[in-house]
């Protein structure tokens, strides 16, 4: 017998609930039955319809826009389960906020990752379920198990139908020196050489001047990186890939779309000819649909993980 609980249950915020759903269906679950609403005053109020006593319980929510809003249901709902006895709470977070701000980069900076880190371990969650943390030392934060899923694999899988394995044809490439680790990976699962974009100022008031490390010229490249909140790096990065490194064209893909301000404008006008992104966001509603941008489920890999987590089996394993 499982000494942490006696079943699965799947609850979910107000973030993301057609990926919660999904999730559920790759499970053969029912959503948990809950409601997540606000007060007059703005205050996040949380009912549970349904006993949780001695399950084990995943909380689907990712802290996505309206940020504070999310992460407060997050934390309510976590309080509300440890209070109702779950057996174990694990805190499903696809796309967790707050990510960038990881540490001091300048004077009397605050370290906000590692306090929403706190916040989720002292609302009595047990354990931490994201995928593609935008710094992977962020784990470190916590004092509770973290599992970081990886977006890539998914990535690299659609890719190799679309261009073959190995192709000499094909280069990933880093949009900034800061992502070349996973670059790096992500182009040995395809078979293929990589390039990164090298963005700098040399004098103050200048624009940007960015330089193409590896030779694209004549080759269809893929641009990877985690999240795409304005566009502005990524388009950047894809405009120098064509106009100083000749490209051929370019496909662009992250984990997390968030989407903010003119980036659906910035993607329509550039070069890139597909963005493919992650269900870990949802699409922003009060945005215009876009040609460009396709999205891809992490429903099947988050529902293997929470069957793992609970049938206390490797996690690693669905990535090598």
């Amino acid at each position: 017998m499982i000494s942490h609980g006696k079943e699965i249950k799947v609850f979910a915020g107000n973030s993301n609930i057609e990926l919660a759903n999904s999730i559920c269906g790759r499970l053969f679950k029912e959503l948990g039955d809950s409601t997540c609403t606000h007060f007059a005053d703005g205050e996040c109020s949380v009912s549970i319809h349904e006993p949780v006593r001695g399950a084990d319980v995943f909380i689907v929510q990712s802290t996505c826009k309206p940020v504070n809003d999310n992460l407060m249901e997050l934390l309510v709902m976590i309080d509300a389960m440890r209070r109702a006895s779950a057996g174990r709470i694990t805190a499903v977070v696809p796309y967790f906020g707050y990510a960038r701000q990881d540490r001091k980069a300048k004077s009397r900076d605050p370290i906000s990752a590692k306090l929403v880190a706190n916040l989720i371990t002292a609302a009595g969650a047990d354990r931490v379920l994201t995928m593609d943390l935008h710094a992977a030392q962020i784990q470190g934060f916590f004092d509770i198990p973290v599992d970081n899923l990886f977006g890539a694999p998914i990535f690299a899988k659609h890719y190799i139908e679309v261009f073959g394995k190995g192709n000499d044809d094909v280069m990933v490439v880093s949009p900034d020196v800061g992502s070349t680790a996973r670059a790096r990976n992500f182009s040995m699962k395809l078979g293929v050489n990589m390039a990164i974009v090298d963005k700098r100022r040399e004098k103050a008031n200048q624009s940007e001047v960015m330089n193409i490390i590896g030779n694209v010229e004549g080759k269809t490249c893929i641009l990877l990186d985690d999240m795409v909140d304005t566009a502005g790096s990524l388009c950047g990065a894809a405009k120098a890939i064509v106009e100083i490194g000749g490209a051929k064209e370019v496909y662009a893909c992250a984990t997390h779309g968030v989407l903010s301000g003119p980036a659906i404008d910035r993607i329509n006008d550039s070069v890139i000819k597909e963005l493919l992104l992650l269900d870990t966001v949802p699409y922003p509603a009060d945005k215009p649909a876009s040609d460009k941008i396709k999205y891809m489920s992490v429903a099947p890999v988050f529902a293997e993980s929470i069957q793992r987590i609970y049938e206390e089996e490797s996690i690693s394993n669905l990535f090598e």
